[in-house]
């Protein structure tokens, strides 16, 4: 965003009429002043309460700053902004994203399983400006949070307050793959993938994932599964979002990589380990270049008249002062 002028040549005219009524003020200040103290002689001289010098001054020199403005709305101020719009549709990408207690797990290189997904779609999200991203969360429950937009301050706002179990402690993966595939069929993008993230297998809902997969596969739209964490003891931490209390300790993980190899291979698509933090990224990357789409996009100048904000500030700035040199400070111009 940037300041233009129609007429920039009147804000050195302004400039110049505010140093001459400053330095004119200054001079009449002086000359015609007579400063004669208040009080007993040879006693403490009378001091009022406010410091009236300072205010005079202050109020001296809002009054020139009003005048200045109005050399500069004469100006023809405007504020031009650029904005970068895109002339063809990207790809449309819904992210299926698993919120069971398990992706709670320490084990992406000293974070959990959650906060590493969710930064990675975030990145993801940054780097394709101009690909439009939705945002299905998976639970017991399955629910479309975001549909397919190029609203980054939405979905950055959708996915920061994303809490782990917030869709109940199962995993319903049919279900949010059964989701995804309802709002993606009916996509115009002219690439549509869904990428399911998750640490676990289906254990809840009335969908089965492979016939979901089925479903996506129909579509036209890619799948891609990426399957996060490690099996064994893992660590784990989380705040319950229901109950609002703190759980920590251990729970034995069971990633299952056969069956989600099984739900990728059944929606013709891909399926990519995670067991690490350097590995989830490494599969991100993958799915970019896998998933890339060439955009055009352009730049639109906008641009906000500031004549009239400038009028009004600068008249206040000389009334205001009047104001209270008349009812305030009792002085009569």
């Amino acid at each position: 965003m940037s300041l233009g002028f129609d007429r920039p040549l009147l804000i050195l005219a302004g400039l110049t009429a505010a140093v001459l009524l400053f330095g004119l003020s200054r001079f009449f200040r002086d000359a015609l002043t007579l400063e004669i103290p208040l009080g007993p002689p040879g006693g403490v001289p009378f001091k009022p309460a406010l410091n009236l010098t300072l205010l005079v001054k202050l109020l001296g020199i809002s009054e020139i700053l009003g005048v200045f403005l109005l050399f500069v709305a004469a100006a023809g101020p405007r504020l031009i902004s650029t904005e970068v719009v895109w002339l063809s549709r990207g790809a449309d990408i819904l992210f299926v994203l698993d919120t069971s207690p398990s992706m709670a797990g320490l084990d992406m290189d000293g974070r959990n399983r959650f906060d590493a997904a969710r930064d990675m779609v975030l990145d993801f999200a940054r780097d394709r400006p101009g690909d439009a991203i939705g945002l299905v969360a998976v639970g017991n429950e399955a629910s479309l949070l975001l549909p397919p937009t190029v609203d980054r301050a939405l979905l950055y706002s959708r996915l920061d307050t994303l809490r782990i179990g917030e869709m109940g402690d199962g995993t319903a993966l049919g279900l949010g793959l059964a989701v995804a595939a309802l709002h993606i069929r009916s996509s115009p993008a002219p690439r549509r993938a869904v990428v399911l993230i998750t640490d676990g297998e289906n254990n809840a809902g009335s969908v089965h994932p492979e016939t979901a997969a089925e479903a996506l596969r129909a579509s036209g739209a890619s799948l891609w599964v990426i399957g996060v964490g490690s099996s064994g003891e893992i660590p784990i931490d989380y705040v319950d979002p229901v109950l609002k209390i703190r759980r920590t300790g251990s729970f034995d993980s069971r990633v299952d990589p056969e069956s989600l190899r099984a739900i990728a291979r059944k929606g013709g698509g891909t399926f990519i380990a995670a067991p690490s933090g350097r590995a989830f990224s490494e599969a991100f990357t993958r799915l970019a270049d896998a998933e890339m789409t060439i955009g055009r996009s352009g730049t639109v100048s906008r641009t906000r008249d500031m004549q009239r904000p400038a009028i009004l500030t600068a008249l206040a700035l000389i009334l205001l002062p009047r104001f209270i040199r008349r009812w305030l400070l009792r002085v009569f111009l």
